[in-house]
């Protein structure tokens, strides 16, 4: 009997503490406009992102993507270029999810600065299946990921999980890669699979000449060391590794932290025990591209095996990330590690 009630009031407990943290999140508007190919993604009425379809780029993304307290964090470029970003690698384009080697073609780089592009392949949004605002507001997404020739390899279903808080934000990424009329193989490749390109106050200081946009939109090669004023980016990941030594490294998580406008903000990418290639390796450059991948590994480092997934005809994959972003107070790494085991469980 003593046990039984026992129970009872643990499980009371956990039912207070559940609707204690339904209560401390916040409603997540999704505002769709089919006309410009997008859904909005309000938090109490401010935008949070926007899930972007265009049909001149090459794959659908969230962009731009703005912290708790206002702060865009993603670079403008090439989308809306703003002062004192750079403007390499025009195919880093908000958040997005893509591979760069699928049955041989690159699906990763491709973009306008691309004129052949009879090794590229692009992906095509082909119905938006689901749009439920609340407090765990959710987007449901068909995608095709077609050859060079618009003929599709995969489907893609893509389920976006928005939840907020006052100082936090969180977009829970669940996909399913099915494989339609053939095989299709993912080979072992450094450029995946999820990914945002960051401002430039996210960015590890450089010395090296670099390109920039100036105050009439123009590209500028500044020679020298280029100015790194508000430029203060630090990687920190679940092996121990921080900086630029995170590149390459197998973690259950990678962060991101950086001062801008004068508020601290933490972002970053937590991988599921349920994925291929778990735990993923991190493609994160000190230049703003923060990825992490699940389908390379000896790219990465020689001395591990080679990661290729093949898919028979009508065979599915299944892949799960976290992004988690918070404002006012740096991700410890107790906190990620939470936020890790909690990922897990879902």
């Amino acid at each position: 009997m003593k046990n039984t009630k026992k129970k009872i009031r643990l499980s009371l407990c956990g039912l207070l503490f559940a609707c204690m943290l339904s209560a401390q999140n916040l409603y997540v508007t999704l505002l769709p406009k089919e006309a410009n190919h997008q859904v909005d993604v309000l938090i109490e009425g401010k935008l949070f992102t926007s899930f972007q379809y265009p049909t001149t780029q090459e794959k659908p993304f969230l962009y731009p993507i703005v912290s708790p307290e206002g702060s865009t964090i993603t670079r403008g470029f090439p989308l809306k270029p703003r002062q004192g970003e750079r403007v390499d690698h025009p195919h880093h384009v908000g958040m997005w999810f893509n591979h760069g080697d699928v049955n041989g073609l690159d699906f990763w780089n491709n973009s306008y600065a691309i004129q052949d592009k009879s090794k590229y392949g692009h992906i095509v949004v082909t119905k938006i299946l689901n749009v439920k605002s609340g407090k765990q507001a959710v987007l449901k997404v068909v995608s095709e990921w077609q050859d060079n020739e618009n003929q599709p390899l995969l489907e893609e279903t893509t389920s976006y999980i928005f939840s907020a808080t006052k100082q936090t934000r969180t977009i829970d990424h669940i996909t399913t890669l099915k494989a339609l009329d053939k095989k299709v193989v993912f080979s072992d490749c450094k450029e995946g699979m999820i990914a945002i390109r960051m401002d430039r106050a996210f960015e590890t200081p450089s010395t090296k000449a670099m390109t920039f946009v100036d105050a009439n939109g123009i590209p500028t090669t500044v020679k020298g060391t280029p100015d790194n004023t508000g430029v203060n980016g630090h990687y920190y990941a679940s092996c121990g590794a921080t900086g630029d030594d995170v590149w390459g490294t197998h973690n259950k998580w990678v962060m991101l932290s950086a001062l801008k406008n004068g508020q601290l903000i933490s972002l970053g990418f937590f991988d599921s025990p349920d994925n291929v290639g778990y735990p993923f390796h991190a493609h994160a450059r000190g230049y703003g591209l923060f990825a992490c991948n699940n389908i390379g590994a000896k790219v990465y480092n020689k001395q591990e095996k080679a990661i290729n997934v093949s898919l028979a005809p009508h065979q599915t994959l299944v892949l799960k990330h976290r992004f988690f972003m918070q404002s006012g107070k740096k991700v410890s790494v107790k906190q990620a590690n939470e936020i890790s085991k909690a990922f897990a469980k879902k």
